[in-house]
């Protein structure tokens, strides 16, 4: 497998993704960051947090967080001490133990032998005995269905978030909501500006024309041409889908 940071690093430059832009999305430090995508461990906090980083900037970047936490634990992660000790290494005490006064083996072997022959004689006389009521009496048996484990159903998997950057290309308005929340609030934007990188369910967004790109998990997006405003709705299910007047997002 291709080294933990050249990973990290080569899906960001992918993405065309600047380190202060997962900053700003991940809440983690710049130099942690950079840390990772250059493995210097020893700059990191410790082993739970490059493990919670890593986690976290893998998940921002569509990796596979798990596969690339696991080959951390494997090649920096050591076992302790106490899981290093050979299994059959004795534990304390055991020597005084064996220091005290021994059986002798052949009162061990006869003591064994009296045991067998009083459990043999016990099992040939109760073979002759009448069987009680209680004895007799059925226990009444549990239906087959009961020792069945029950099938717990599958739980669901979580819905994916969408991460969506703005870039304008010119000057145009724009309003972005995620649910009721307002992310942006009518704001006029030049070109050349971008927005910060916002991570929803679904966002719905009011554009004054087409002079803007989307970039929609790290792709860049245009949107289609047209004289009036445009409405859409950007989900991981359905993509970008255009909305109706009455449903578009509007900003004060």
């Amino acid at each position: 497998m291709p080294e933990i940071g050249a990973t990290l690093r080569e899906a960001r430059m992918r993405a065309r993704i600047d380190v202060s832009e997962v900053e700003a999305e991940t809440k983690i430090r710049a130099k942690y960051l950079r840390a990772l995508e250059n493995e210097e461990w020893d700059l990191l906090p410790g082993p739970t947090y490059v493990k919670s980083f890593l986690r976290t900037y893998a998940e921002a970047l569509d990796l596979d967080a798990k596969v690339l936490v696991d080959e951390y634990k494997l090649r920096h992660e050591h076992l302790s001490d106490v899981e290093l000790q050979p299994i059959n290494a004795a534990a304390p005490g055991r020597e005084r133990r064996r220091s005290g006064p021994v059986i002798p083996r052949g009162v061990t072997i006869g003591f064994i032998f009296a045991l067998l022959i009083v459990a043999l004689y016990a099992l040939g006389t109760s073979g002759d005995d009448t069987p009680t009521t209680a004895q007799t009496q059925t226990t009444p048996t549990t239906p087959e269905r009961a020792n069945t484990p029950a099938i717990e159903p599958a739980p669901r998997p979580a819905a994916r978030r969408v991460r969506l950057q703005i870039v304008a290309t010119g000057q145009a308005y724009v309003c972005l909501k995620d649910g009721n929340r307002t992310l942006i609030d009518g704001r006029t934007m030049q070109e050349g500006d971008r927005t910060a990188t916002y991570r929803s369910r679904r966002f719905r967004l009011s554009l004054g024309n087409a002079n803007v790109r989307l970039r929609i998990n790290g792709r860049l997006r245009s949107v289609p041409s047209s004289e009036d405003s445009i409405g859409l709705a950007i989900t991981a299910r359905r993509g970008v889908q255009p909305l109706s007047k009455a449903a578009r997002a509007y900003c004060e």
